[in-house]
């Protein structure tokens, strides 16, 4: 905790003084033009990577950076989804997987989650992934396996998110765009979906 706390002083002393007017917006409400589905990883930092500021990012975490279709739970992706789309009227949407990702293994060898009852149920959501394992990619070495179902599930999450009513309706309306990235920890490059090439390639600059 000691090293929290030193941040959050560091916070105060030199961060939150630059940024007193931001912040001053800030308080009186957001408008982030992004929202970001992402994993919970502790090493994805979107801010850190994309170069974003508060209240640019509205941004939604769980493990395998799931987005759930079925009708009969309330979850909070789902909710977040929503409140983005309709509420916030966020420009564009951005299911982001990244490599490594222990989701992925966890979907790989299922025995891992014998005594993780919630998350074995949580990661029901992710078998869609294993129809979706995109090509072997000889730039992933020994990962490659991994890395083919992580891209999957990027396009299994980005079908779901494409599904889910509030996105349909903002499309049609044309005020929403709908992504698909891979985010690589060791190189910090960013690979996007391409529909219509059903292949991943990397983030046009």
């Amino acid at each position: 905790m000691k090293r929290l706390i030193e941040g959050h002083k560091r916070f105060l002393a030199d961060v939150f003084p630059a940024k007193k007017s931001h912040f001053h917006l800030l308080a009186e409400g957001q408008s982030p033009q992004w929202l970001f589905i992402t994993c919970a990883d502790s090493r994805v930092l979107p801010d850190l990577i994309l170069g974003t500021e508060p209240g640019d990012l509205f941004i939604s975490r769980s493990i395998g950076n799931v987005v759930p279709v079925s009708n009969q739970d309330v979850d909070g992706v789902t909710a977040t989804i929503e409140y983005a789309v309709d509420v916030l009227k966020v420009r564009h949407a951005i299911v982001c997987g990244h490599s490594d990702c222990g989701a992925m293994k966890a979907a790989l060898d299922t025995k891992s989650l014998e005594n993780l009852p919630k998350a074995r149920r949580w990661l029901e959501h992710v078998e869609s992934a294993f129809a979706h394992k995109q090509p072997l990619n000889a730039a992933d070495g020994d990962g490659a396996e991994l890395a083919a179902l992580i891209r999957g599930n990027v396009v299994a999450q980005r079908k779901n998110l494409l599904a889910q009513p509030a996105v349909v309706r903002a499309i049609a309306e044309g005020r929403l765009t709908v992504h698909g990235w891979y985010y690589d920890i060791l190189t910090g490059r960013v690979e996007e979906y391409d529909e219509e090439q059903k292949r991943f390639a990397p983030l046009v600059w």
